[in-house]
């Protein structure tokens, strides 16, 4: 098991200071959410790819992968902004090919940072608009995640689908219909992933989910439906880790707060023995 947490939790720190910060309070990983540093990822240059990766390595810490790739988590202060326009089921064909572009210049970032995860949530730019059948909208995710996960094996990166609540979108709302893209889709690279937070409210029973989608599970974000760290909320994370037990699981257990309250440091402080007691 492999404890992280997101650098969006440390709005307005250097990404090398998250990275120290994080090692030193014991996570093994930092999740990046690249509105934490940039505006787009593609102004990133190669040269500053290298250094992200140096401080990684300096602080000998991983870098788990991305996520928020498309719009910012809600509720959360961006330093920076996510581009504008990107949707995955726009009506306009001119947007979707510019999305897909921005998801793969994504994978290939991750892969040079030395990431492993893609975490594909972004609620708002997922959602079908009015006036597309669902199914075309289903076709239109398939067939831009079918490209991308080819794409992303050759980086060794692994896009991992996000069901989100039915508040926030109305495009892939439970671990069921996750899996059901992810068959469809039909390519190692694809996998789905768990936000505790979202499935909770989706109302979701979380262990069941773990075990019969386990073997396709590549990543867990750890929040509690309080919208802070795990233990501070309703969510059951003893069943939660005891199915997570059950299956084996080995990959990323990522803190990702939406209320930052009382402050960055006691947030991560906080959450990681509560975590880390759940398993070991």
């Amino acid at each position: 098991m492999k404890y992280g947490i997101c650098s969006d939790t440390f709005p307005g720190w250097n990404v090398d200071e998250i990275f120290d910060f994080a090692k030193k309070t014991g996570y093994d990983a930092v999740e990046l959410a690249s509105y934490s540093f940039c505006n787009s990822i593609a102004d990133v240059t190669a040269p500053e790819r290298q250094q992200m990766r140096a401080w990684a390595d300096a602080a000998d810490i991983e870098i788990a992968g991305l996520h928020a790739l498309f719009t910012p988590i809600p509720g959360l202060q961006p330093l920076y902004n996510c581009p504008a326009g990107l949707q995955m089921n726009s009506l306009d064909p001119g947007i979707r090919l510019r999305t897909k572009d921005y998801l793969k210049e994504l994978i290939r970032f991750c892969g040079e940072v030395g990431g492993r995860n893609i975490v594909l949530g972004s609620a708002s730019a997922r959602s079908i608009p009015e006036g597309m059948p669902y199914e075309d909208g289903w076709r239109n995710s398939r067939d831009m995640l079918r490209e991308c996960a080819e794409f992303a094996a050759a980086y060794d990166v692994v896009l991992s689908l996000e069901p989100i609540h039915a508040a926030l979108t109305n495009f892939i709302n439970t671990p069921d219909e996750a899996m059901r893209m992810v068959r469809d889709v039909g390519h190692p690279n694809l996998m789905w992933m768990l936000d505790c937070f979202g499935a909770y409210h989706q109302g979701v029973d979380i262990p069941k989910a773990i075990r019969t989608h386990g073997k396709y599970l590549a990543h867990v974000h750890m929040n509690d439906d309080s919208k802070s760290w795990p233990g501070t909320g309703r969510i059951d994370f003893p069943a939660l880790a005891s199915a997570l037990k059950d299956i084996g699981y080995s990959g990323y257990l990522s803190v990702e707060v939406f209320d930052l309250s009382p402050d960055p440091e006691t947030i991560a402080r906080k959450a990681l023995p509560y975590v880390r007691g759940l398993f070991e």
